[in-house]
């Protein structure tokens, strides 16, 4: 019997996961899942060029990578801050501020 492995995940030159025959890496569904607690068929409906067997494979994947996962979605969690922190306020916070309408 021939044994057949259908991952739908692969590994570019830079070890970042992406999804078979997409333009659509593992972590983007993993955030989706994260940010709104969509289930795989939610996910299929928002994104339909993604088969369930691709959306499993990736949260598969999440699931199998966690721990790396999390701490790189922790890294960018802080460089974002930092660099919002970095940054000031944006002219319509500035425009808010002075109109009486944020803190």
């Amino acid at each position: 019997m021939e044994i057949i492995t259908l991952s739908h995940i692969r590994l570019d030159t830079q070890g970042v996961a992406w999804i078979d025959d997409t333009n659509v890496k593992v972590i983007e569904v993993v955030l989706d899942k994260l940010a709104h607690q969509s289930t795989p068929e939610e996910m299929h409906y928002q994104y339909p060029h993604l088969s369930l067997a691709q959306i499993h494979a990736s949260l598969a994947y999440y699931y199998d990578h966690q721990a790396e996962f999390d701490a790189q979605i922790e890294h960018d969690r802080c460089q974002i801050r930092e660099s919002a922190a970095r940054a000031g306020a944006t002219p319509f916070q500035k425009r808010m501020r002075a109109a009486g309408k944020l803190t």
